[in-house]
C-alpha cells in the first residue's frame, strides 16, 4: 500500500487506492505509486516513449529556426508586393482626384483660382511634386489630365511607370 493510502487520503472506504478506484489504470496508478505490483513495466514503458519525444525535440529545435530564416526573404517580398500594390491603387485615386478637381476649377466661368494648382492641391503631399496637370477643351467643356508617377518603396527598384487620368466638366 502506498504512502498515501495509509495515511487515510485517497482511499474510497474499501481499503483500495483511490486513483485506481475512479478508473485510472494500473499504468497510471503505477506511474504516482512509484512501486505497485503491476505498475513497475507500466512506469518503465511510459519513461521510454517521453524520453524519446524530449530528446527528438531537441535535435529539432535548431531545423525550425533553419526553416524560418529561409522564409522570411519570401514573407518581406510578399510583404513589400502588398504595400506597393497599395501605393499604386493609392496613386491611381489621387490622379483621378486630381484631374476632377483640375477640371471643376476649370469649368467656372469666373474662377478665381489656376485649375492647375486646384488640381495640385487636391493631391496626397508626398506625391504633389510627381504630379503634372494639363488644363485642355473649349467652348462648352473644362477638360484637365493628371499624369502622376507611381513612386517605388522597394529600395533599388526604380519608379513604376506613371498614371494618367483625364476629367470633362461642362463649363458654367
Amino acid at each position: 500500500m502506498t504512502a498515501a493510502a495509509t495515511d487515510g487520503a485517497g482511499t474510497d472506504g474499501a481499503g483500495t487506492d483511490g486513483a485506481a478506484a475512479d478508473g485510472a489504470t494500473a499504468r497510471g496508478a503505477g506511474a504516482e505509486s512509484g512501486g505497485a505490483v503491476g505498475a513497475g513495466a507500466g512506469a518503465r514503458a511510459g519513461a521510454g516513449p517521453a524520453r524519446r519525444s524530449v530528446r527528438g525535440a531537441g535535435r529539432e529545435r535548431g531545423q525550425v529556426a533553419v526553416e524560418f530564416i529561409g522564409f522570411v526573404p519570401i514573407l518581406l517580398l510578399v510583404a513589400f508586393a502588398t504595400i506597393q500594390l497599395g501605393v499604386v491603387a493609392h496613386t491611381v485615386s489621387q490622379a483621378g482626384t486630381a484631374a476632377r478637381a483640375a477640371a471643376r476649377t476649370a469649368s467656372y466661368e469666373e474662377a478665381d483660382a489656376d485649375p492647375v494648382a486646384a488640381g495640385q492641391a487636391a493631391v496626397s503631399g508626398w506625391l504633389a511634386g510627381r504630379t503634372s496637370i494639363g488644363i485642355g477643351g473649349g467652348g462648352e467643356e473644362a477638360t484637365a489630365t493628371a499624369t502622376v508617377t507611381i513612386p517605388s518603396l522597394i529600395p533599388g527598384v526604380g519608379d513604376f511607370g506613371t498614371v494618367t487620368k483625364r476629367a470633362t466638366m461642362p463649363r458654367d
